[in-house]
């Protein structure tokens, strides 16, 4: 599951705000990879004032900083187009200019991950996956597809 933490310095994020990032975050991350929105899961952390820091000096502008953890396996090709999206929606949805955006992606094994309580398949793996799991838990996930 990618795990995409946003943080953001010297201004706030309504809930509105939250909920259109995190859909568009989960969709992006979808769109480009193939993976079903429900693999994503989106955090929100508003750094403490005076928190931030760049160059050893305070940072007094607004700036917003998006790290996304995802499964290895992936072509430099398709992180490119999801680094570009999630830029691209950052920007739609603060009204920031694109110098005051910061996007990182971390690849990680999948066999160095578990989500709902299972060891995650290797990308393009996902349907055997799926089909290995719960029929309670696949309920559950097939809900979360249709209700975004």
């Amino acid at each position: 599951m990618p795990t995409y933490t946003v943080k953001y310095s010297n201004f706030n994020l309504s809930q509105k705000q939250k909920n259109l990032l995190a859909n568009d975050i989960s969709n992006t991350h979808s769109k480009f990879t193939g993976a079903n929105t429900f693999f994503a899961q989106v955090i929100f952390q508003k750094n403490e004032k005076n928190s931030h820091f760049m160059g050893g000096k305070l940072v007094k502008t607004k700036e917003i900083f998006l790290n996304g953890q995802i499964r290895a396996g992936r072509t430099s090709k398709v992180k490119k187009k999801l680094i570009l999206g999630l830029r691209k929606i950052l920007i739609k949805n603060t009204k920031l200019k694109k110098d005051f955006v910061w996007v990182y992606l971390e690849d990680l094994s999948p066999d160095q991950m578990i989500e709902y309580g299972e060891i995650l398949p290797k990308s393009g793996q996902e349907k055997k996956w799926f089909d290995s799991l719960t029929l309670s838990l696949r309920k559950r996930l097939r809900m979360m597809e249709k209700n975004k």
